[in-house]
């Protein structure tokens, strides 16, 4: 096997501000979503939070994930496409750093951004400016690479483009046949409302594994509770996995459901806890770990997150009462 997993997403370069409830009416953002803007708001949004970033890096939800993947040891690369520009060159590198192999295609324009708007209640809210990465097309995924991995990692938010859209098909025809486990992250309670009835299809065609909160479960499976929507939601792929923050996550197989609490830390940003959690699970499941291990696993990693500023840990050991 070449790799673990093989990643797409969105690349982009994070830049987490100080925000407060004021400001986000201002703005007419609804607090913890995920909003597509266009260059005319990056511009307003780059003036509007002047001496409120607070961090830089590049970023975005699966690159995030695919550096987790790393830190525990794995092996992961990761697709998406960037601009020739500055950020550009800073992405790839850092992907590289973070021993991450960058399968980036380079396109016109400029790289992505998301804007990062941290509230005090450790909330995050996220203005995203696709730049580049809205543009990778089908001919641009390394199937070769595809092919020698384990897993298939994608986000829900890749599928707000045509190009996209296509790229996600393409490779998800391309693990089935391989044998490649694909898994599917819902990313994003707005991403579901978007595109219910597309992530419905891909569900019932070519996921193995699915991952959401439960808001995000319960809006996809048409029901009222976790519990529910992990089961039904189990009956259209081999693992359904819904979180549920500071309650834990439901894993659930079949007619088997795992209830794996979550580790108690003060949270001081949530930004980067979904990624991190699959992460842990991803690592976890490559490494052949019980589902209900692996879910310890992804819980913890999901804890050490959220108690630093950022979406990423420098490091990170696996403690050994959690290894089978």
């Amino acid at each position: 096997m070449g790799f673990d997993v093989f990643g797409m997403c969105n690349a982009l370069v994070d830049l987490q501000a100080q925000a407060d409830e004021a400001l986000l009416a201002q703005l007419a953002l609804e607090k913890g979503g995920m909003f597509l803007i266009d260059e005319m708001q990056r511009q307003e949004l780059l003036q509007r939070l002047s001496g409120r970033v607070i961090h830089s890096e590049a970023g975005g939800s699966g690159a995030n994930t695919m550096i987790g993947v790393a830190l525990l040891g794995g092996t992961a690369c990761y697709t998406s496409k960037v601009a020739d520009d500055e950020y550009g060159a800073i992405y790839r590198r850092s992907l590289s750093n973070k021993g991450v192999k960058p399968n980036l295609a380079v396109g016109a324009g400029s790289t992505g951004v998301s804007f990062i708007l941290l509230t005090p209640d450790a909330q995050r809210t996220m203005c995203t400016y696709l730049g580049a990465s809205q543009l990778l097309r089908p001919e641009e995924v390394n199937i070769d690479d595809l092919r020698q991995s384990r897993y298939l990692y994608i986000t829900g938010y890749m599928w707000d483009t045509e190009t996209q859209k296509q790229s996600v098909l393409h490779a998800m025809h391309e693990a089935n046949r391989a044998g490649v486990r694909v898994v599917f992250s819902l990313s994003d309670i707005f991403c579901v409302r978007r595109h219910k009835a597309d992530f419905q299809h891909l569900l019932e065609q070519h996921v193995d594994v699915l991952i959401g909160n439960a808001a995000e479960a319960q809006e996809l499976s048409d029901t009222d509770n976790p519990h529910d929507a992990a089961r039904r939601l189990a009956q259209y792929c081999d693992v359904a996995v819904v979180t549920m923050d500071s309650r834990g996550a439901l894993i659930r197989q079949g007619s088997t459901a795992d209830e794996i609490p979550a580790f108690r830390v003060q949270a001081v940003d949530a930004t980067g806890a979904g990624d991190m959690y699959a992460a842990g699970l991803l690592y976890g499941l490559c490494q052949g770990w019980a589902l209900d291990v692996a879910g310890r696993l992804a819980a913890y990693t999901a804890a050490q997150v959220v108690t630093k500023l950022g979406a990423r840990l420098d490091s990170i050991e696996i403690p050994s009462h959690l290894l089978p």
